[in-house]
């Protein structure tokens, strides 16, 4: 092979080979030829000879064009083991290479052919590196990418070693070559036009994106301080166990469980962040592969799903602006299609998605015309930036204002509906029709759709074509189970297979928009991918959020977890799902298996003898031993069969089967044919009895059948939709969401875990989708114990991590992040006694170490450095700022001792006894102002807990020290070890405290009252037991009498 190649799709560099005929190759011993790993071409050879070996360290295959690529433009190491790539003889030098210099060796680097007798054996084409890392062959440029600039002496240094007759010849026989391999075209190759083209059939072969390693550097330090800390950790609880304090037993042995309980979540959060991944995407690539001009666009479909419950507590005008976001966004308008459950069947939100449908005539072309961002109008008029900013059309003024103007004219239409609807009918609602609204009962009504755009005449005020914009709302009858969000969101999966049927689904919920009208190209940058996007069950991006103050009190914008724990799990086997802003890869949510890729063979020497394989543990034995068990067990595998120019496995009996498995129908088949493919009835228990939606599963890159119409389509919509539907199906088992929890999120990215699916985490500069967060204190408990008590719930499940699908094919790292996800909760029960302790140390004047010798303080100052050195090795390399970082620790102290305790309890109710408890949320007024929602107050069961905690320390602070005022000098070492761990939780609890407090002090009297009720009594207790008086021993002395 000869001549200028590129790589297929698993690189994104462009790769140049170099080689002689077949016959003039260098004799070997090796009867097969390797083939590179990264191109796919064959492994050249040296000038002895013998194979080039690009990594010495393991061997990994690789050719010589890909490893001076790789060592000029990439990272210059082995992309197996991360081994820095030595300099070869005759390799170009690049920085970071050991200054060895050598005569010979400089002169290899700019090969001149020179005629003389003995050189027609090993003839070579010369490959010139230039300065940007291309390969560039001399006088002729086949493609725009390799045509550069060379050193002149080398260019004719080269040229002059041939004669005019042998340099035509050869440039023949490239260009054959390259005609066979595509890359030349058979018309002139020195066409402009043609070189731009095939420059960019070139570029369009590249990888759609790519890892960013994190410098090793920034890693390395990171990972041995993790270490050192775990031994720091192991000789600290040691040491706690081996010293009880014997005055006060009962404190030291609660102390030492807590501790144990913290070294054991803190091993389970900190090592899946033990190699975290960052990615970036190509969008140009993704446009240049599948948007090919003269060529139909072949980016595949997407619906998009946006769940909501009752529009009165999520405004209407918020759910508008996502669902224009999503018509607006950049993608072929025929390929975006945008379904709104309506789980509360409100004609409310069908009035507004009637209103919205219209703005989006106007709103969807003035986006594209002048490509603002975000293209929610809300958040696009409200944002605080030059708007003109790289705005060149004349135009762009006057449209902005009308549109603006269009905009508030719609907003108002928008609160004259909320209005409307904030008092019902005694008759209840009625259409404009004068038909009954079919929701009037919102706990007993049919299933309603409604297609308001994508339809024929549905244009936008330019004539263009607008995207699918359809209402959905799910059939509920009394004496169903409904379950909720993840009830509705299966029920959009169903809609949306029999109308639409794209291959890929965004999962939005309504209060977050897209903020970067580019985001669904980000993922498909990975689901598209020819080789990595099968095996993918998502992309997950990371959440955003508007509207919460700089300072970010109680930590709403979960910083910590979107930019180190879920970098750290795209290291392993992809981030957890969390709930909204995911594009899911439908064959995924059906409980399909990903498809199973051959593994690579593993490095074996071929130039030993075959004898020594025994000796030295060679493959040959196991392989064959392989193949006579599997001839053995033959019945017990798939077997391949082709039907039909298709590749179907004929499987045994299991729970799950991948795509290979279904066949696209029954008929034509004889009965041994039938009876091998899976019958209807199995398709039936598995997805429901519906011929539309089973006939669509079996459709991998989505599509509907031919002859279908709109409205017996719509017919079956409604059916897939009923609420019976469900009964005695996989739905909510193994297929779409999985019920059993309120973080269904969860449970569902877990499932796709366990059978062998991947997922990845996608962090564009601008970030993809931002929502609303609560950003008031009692707002933000709720949130945080509805996630704790979701997690409890998959704890108390089958579906728990800590026994569930141990023979799957879930990673041992992945599955100890699982493991964290459902057991911190239980963190808030050793937290409660932790933060109690200082209390009672103070009043009681005991310690829960006897005494604090030297050993003892080397520990503790070991352990202290250990800990904020990790947190700041850990902040270099996530970019996470400290302020977020200390915001993160000290909610995780508030919500611990308050939501997350009240979860435990709730769940454990909930579960094993079956009462449902829940919290009410009462609110004062708030002031209007900009975060006027940060100072309101909401009195909840939530506040006492930390409250408490807050008060029994600060009293415990005052009788501490007034203690060692009136007993001396002496008593003051003691209390110091007791203060700090005091200050420790109050200065944790202070932003707790500080929302407590509001704006102007204000603290209602309930939860002063019980605050101080529960810290009195409990402090009263102590001083019953041991009053700070000092004990008398001896004999008791008695007055004695005037005659004594």
């Amino acid at each position: 092979m000869a001549g200028l190649v590129t790589g297929p799709d698993t690189r994104k560099e462009l790769h140049a080979s170099h080689g002689s005929d077949h016959e003039n190759r260098p004799p070997t011993s090796q009867s097969v030829s390797k083939i590179c790993r990264v191109c796919g071409d064959e492994i050249g050879y040296k000038e002895d000879g013998s194979l080039f070996v690009a990594c010495h360290e393991c061997g990994f295959p690789v050719c010589r064009p890909c490893y001076d690529y790789e060592r000029s433009e990439g990272h210059q190491s082995c992309p197996q083991c991360n081994t820095r790539y030595k300099r070869h003889k005759g390799c170009p030098r690049v920085a970071g290479d050991e200054d060895n210099f050598d005569a010979d060796d400089f002169d290899d680097e700019f090969p001149i052919k020179i005629n003389g007798p003995g050189d027609s054996d090993r003839q070579h084409e010369v490959i010139n590196h230039s300065e940007n890392g291309d390969y560039n062959h001399p006088q002729w440029h086949p493609t725009g990418s390799f045509a550069g600039s060379v050193a002149g002496k080398d260019f004719e240094g080269d040229r002059e070693a041939y004669s005019n007759a042998e340099w035509k010849e050869r440039v023949e026989k490239w260009k054959v070559r390259q005609e066979k391999r595509g890359l030349v075209s058979k018309d002139d190759g020195n066409n402009d036009q043609g070189d731009d083209d095939d420059y960019l059939l070139a570029e369009a072969r590249q990888p759609m994106w790519r890892k960013i390693p994190i410098p090793s550097s920034k890693i390395s330090p990171y990972r041995i301080v993790i270490v050192l800390r775990l031994v720091i950790l192991a000789f600290f609880l040691r040491f706690r166990i081996l010293t009880p304090a014997y005055d006060a037993y009962p404190l030291w042995l609660i102390s030492v469980i807590c501790e144990t309980w913290f070294a054991f979540s803190w091993i389970l959060d900190q090592f899946p962040k033990w190699c975290p991944t960052t990615r970036e995407t190509y969008l140009d690539r993704l446009s240049m592969r599948f948007e090919r001009e003269g060529e139909p666009n072949r980016l595949a479909p997407v619906d998009v799903y946006v769940s909501t419950v009752d529009p009165l507590k999520e405004p209407p005008i918020i759910t508008a602006n996502t669902v224009l976001s999503i018509l607006a966004v950049d993608y072929p308008v025929d390929k975006v299609s945008c379904y709104v459950s309506d789980d509360g069947a409100s004609m409310l939100l069908f009035d507004t998605l009637s209103e919205t449908a219209e703005f989006a005539r106007v709103w969807v072309p003035f986006c594209k015309k002048y490509s603002v961002e975000p293209r929610a109008p809300e958040f696009y008029f409200s944002q605080k930036m030059d708007y003109l900013k790289d705005k060149v059309l004349p135009t762009f003024v006057k449209d902005r204002r009308a549109m603006k103007r269009e905009y508030e004219e719609f907003k108002v239409r928008i609160n004259a509906l909320v209005a409307k609807a904030q008092k019902k009918p005694e008759d209840g609602w009625v259409m404009q029709d004068g038909t009954p609204w079919p929701g009037n009962n919102t706990r007993d009504h049919p299933g309603m759709i409604q297609v308001y755009l994508g339809s024929e005449g549905a244009l936008d005020v330019e004539g263009k074509e607008l995207p699918r914009l359809v209402y959905v709302s799910r059939e509920k009858r009394p004496g169903y189970q409904h379950h909720k969000k993840a009830g509705a969101m299966n029920a959009l999966v169903r809609v949306s297979a029999v109308l639409t049927n794209a291959p890929f689904m965004l999962n939005l919920d309504c209060d977050h928009y897209i903020n970067n009208s580019k985001a669904v190209r980000e993922a498909m940058c990975f689901l598209m991918d020819p080789q990595f996007g099968k095996k993918l069950c998502y992309v997950q991006f990371p959440q955003r959020f508007d509207g919460i103050d700089r300072h970010d009190r109680y930590a709403n914008r979960n910083i910590v977890f979107f930019d180190i724990n879920m970098k750290g799990l795209d290291g392993i086997q992809g981030p957890v799902y969390v709930g909204t802003g995911c594009v899911f890869n439908r064959p995924a949510l059906y409980g399909y298996d990903p498809p199973v890729s051959e593994k690579r063979p593993k490095m074996t020497c071929d130039c030993w003898p075959s004898w020594c394989c025994c000796c030295c543990g060679g493959s040959r034995k196991s392989k064959s031993k392989k193949k006579g068990e599997r001839g053995l067990l033959g019945r017990l595998y798939p077997k391949k069969k082709k039907m039909m120019g298709k590749s179907y496995l004929k499987k045994g009996s299991g729970p799950m089967f991948e795509l290979e498995d279904i066949e696209e129908g029954l008929e034509g088949y004889d009965e041994l044919e039938k009876s091998s493919l899976m019958s209807q009835k199995n398709f039936e228990k598995r997805f429901g009895q519906s011929p539309v939606f089973i006939a669509s599963t079996l459709m991998e890159d989505g599509g509907l059948p031919e002859g279908t119409n709109q409205a017996s389509l719509i017919k079956e919509a409604i059916h897939v939709i009923s609420c019976g539907y469900e009964e005695k199906t996989e739905w909510g088992k193994e297929i779409g969401w999985i019920y059993g929890s309120v973080t269904e999120d969860i449970l569902t990215g877990f499932k796709m875990h366990c059978r062998g699916w991947k997922s990845v985490y996608c962090m564009p500069k601008r970030a993809a989708f931002k929502g609303s967060a609560p950003i008031n204190l009692s707002d933000r408990l709720h949130q945080v114990l509805r996630w704790a008590l979701g997690s409890v719930e998959i704890f108390l499940s089958r579906h728990c991590p800590l026994w569930y699908a141990y023979g799957g094919k879930l990673k041992w790292l992945e599955r100890m992040a699982y493991i964290n996800t459902i057991v911190y909760p239980f963190t808030s029960i050793p937290l409660l006694a932790y933060c109690t302790i200082p209390a009672v140390c103070l009043l009681t004047g005991k310690f829960i170490i006897p005494t604090l010798t030297n050993l003892a303080s080397v520990y503790f100052m070991a352990l202290f450095l250990s800990i904020i050195v990790t947190g700041v090795l850990e902040l270099r390399w996530s970019g996470v700022s400290i302020e977020d970082w200390w915001r993160n620790e000290q909610f995780w102290v508030i919500g611990g001792v308050s939501a997350h305790l009240f979860a435990v309890f709730q769940g454990l109710l909930k579960v094993l006894a079956g009462v449902d408890t829940n919290f009410t949320v009462t609110s004062k007024a708030a002031e209007d102002a900009e975060f006027g929602e940060l100072y309101l107050f909401k009195w909840t069961t939530l506040l006492i807990p930390p409250t408490t905690l807050i008060i029994m320390n600060m009293v415990g602070v005052v009788a501490g020290v007034s203690d060692a005022i009136n007993n001396g000098y002496g008593s003051w070492g003691p209390l110091f070890g007791k203060l700090f761990f005091a200050f420790w939780v109050i200065v944790h609890l202070y932003p707790f405290l500080k929302g407590l407090m509001g704006r102007q002090n204000r603290t209602p009297t309930i939860v002063v009252l019980w605050s101080v009720l529960l810290a009195s009594i409990f402090s009263l207790i102590w001083v019953r037991i041991d009053p700070f008086l000092p004990k008398q021993s001896g004999p008791t002395l008695k007055q004695c009498g005037v005659e004594c």
